[in-house]
């Protein structure tokens, strides 16, 4: 632990962190433990991937990992990234299991990735990954249970897909760039890279351009131009700040988006409130958090410009640039941005979801919109947990992730508690979910903090007791009949 005189703020974050891991962490299971059924079949290693199995056996569950990559990718996007990447929100945030131990408020990649084997290795999770396998096909045997591409890979009652929305680098093809004399890397790419003394044209600017901006910054590159082509919202580096903006629990713009979108106009903007976006509200799009760019705005170590890129020249881009409210593609002053090298800010392809049944994808009712945005209607047995949002201002924390494994978890367990297709359609928040069913109320401490598994159970097993002294009939793990 930190020293308590010189960092009393950091003593106590470690300190509520190890409260936190004491109160809410689940048994790790025994080496070679047999766990028992339901069993679910987890799709994707990466940070959401390993949290969901860990919490799934530590309640007793069995569980497998399939990761498509090799084992180097254990922690998802976090291991393909740059050594210089950190976390924009601050750690507080992104708690995304009961026992993480961060150390600091902005962790880096190799800190993440670290926390993540940690819990791998401590849930006893490697005996459970099979790596290098890549879910094809998802289906129903003709008893309803799930297999993954064939079934030598096993049978399962539910599946977990946690494929994120961070896949392969997109890299963009821009004319003239076979022209192009410097370098030209993906901005996840970076690291060994030498960009001392240097100056960086950064194309893009979303969350990838403030990678970019810290590597450059890491490197002590000369200057960096961040060439954008539509205005994006920038927060500031702040927990409390952020934490306020994650609790419009609507995820969209409301009648009072206007007082936050002032407010950091008027105190975080100030001088350049020329680059904050005039007709894209706060609330419509996933915002960039950084307050250093600002300050590397303001002493001249980085530009931060508008417009369209025209092409590679031999010596740097041309870039219209538009003035403020002009459209993309509109008018504008062509200029040249002269550089030693362009890194390709341009993010991710987002991972597909084809691999799932296709009933899942049925219209209006394709993700985003399932019930509580991860459910799908057609079937209550496949959660798939972080990978379908689009923008949002929130935390990747224990809180979401376990919350959405155990709402699985209470719908193999418990048939009264599994919802209906209809009322799949009609509420969106989980909150909503335990309140509008009675059926649901004795997992509330179960589903929001992970504890107290055993009294619902017991209770579970006396109900299917008189269902079954009734005739009435389960339907296997996949069907939904509670209202």
């Amino acid at each position: 632990m930190e020293n308590p005189v010189l960092h009393a703020l950091m003593f106590l974050y470690q300190l509520w962190q190890s409260l936190i891991d004491i109160l809410l962490s689940p048994t790790p299971p025994p080496p070679h433990a047999k766990l028992g059924r339901p069993k679910v079949a987890v799709i994707g290693a990466g940070i959401t991937g390993v949290s969901s199995a860990a919490h799934c056996v530590g309640h007793g569950f069995d569980v497998h990992i399939f990761e498509a990559g090799p084992r180097k990718n254990l922690g998802g996007i976090w291991s393909r990234v740059n050594n210089t990447s950190s976390l924009q929100i601050h750690s507080l945030m992104y708690r995304f299991f009961p026992s993480v131990q961060w150390k600091g408020g902005y962790p880096n990649r190799e800190q993440i990735v670290s926390q993540v084997t940690e819990l791998w290795k401590q849930y006893g999770l490697e005996e459970r990954t099979t790596f290098e396998l890549k879910a094809e096909r998802v289906y129903q045997d003709g008893k309803g249970r799930w297999i993954i591409n064939d079934p030598s890979n096993g049978r399962f009652d539910g599946i977990i897909a946690a494929v994120g929305t961070c896949g392969e680098a997109k890299m963009a093809h821009i004319p003239g760039q076979e022209k192009f004399k410097g370098e030209i890397l993906h901005s996840s790419n970076l690291t060994g890279t030498d960009a001392k003394g240097k100056e960086m044209i950064i194309i893009g600017g979303g969350a990838s351009a403030v990678e970019a901006l810290e590597f450059a910054a890491h490197e002590n590159a000369a200057k960096t131009v961040i060439l954008a082509r539509s205005d994006k919202w920038i927060i500031p580096r702040n927990p409390v700040i952020d934490v306020l903006l994650a609790l419009n629990i609507f995820g969209q713009e409301t009648l009072l988006s206007w007082i936050p979108e002032t407010l950091l106009r008027k105190f975080f903007y100030r001088d350049l409130e020329d680059l904050a976006p005039s007709e894209k509200g706060l609330f419509t799009s996933t915002p960039m958090v950084n307050s250093d760019v600002m300050d590397k705005i303001r002493t001249g170590k980085a530009d931060w410009l508008r417009g369209d890129i025209v092409g590679f020249t031999e010596t740097g881009i041309k870039f219209n640039h538009r003035a403020k409210g002009v459209p993309k593609g509109g008018p504008g002053k062509e200029i040249e941005i002269t550089g030693d090298m362009a890194v390709m800010a341009t993010g991710f392809a987002r991972p597909s979801l084809a691999f799932l049944p296709e009933e899942m994808f049925v219209e209006p009712y394709s993700p985003p919109n399932w019930y509580l945005q991860t459910f799908a209607p057609a079937h209550p047995s496949i959660c798939a947990n972080n990978c379908t949002y689009v923008d949002a201002i929130g935390a990747v924390g224990n809180w979401h992730i376990g919350i959405y494994t155990r709402v699985l978890l209470m719908f193999l367990v418990d048939p009264l508690s599994r919802p209906s297709p209809y009322w799949m359609k009609k509420v969106w928040w989980f909150c909503f979910c335990i309140v509008i069913n009675p059926f649901r109320w004795k997992w509330a401490f179960f589903v929001f903090f992970g504890i107290g598994y055993a009294l619902p159970n017991r209770v579970v097993r006396r109900e299917q007791s008189i269902r079954n002294g009734l005739g009435a009939k389960n339907g296997g793990y996949d069907k939904g009949t509670s209202f």
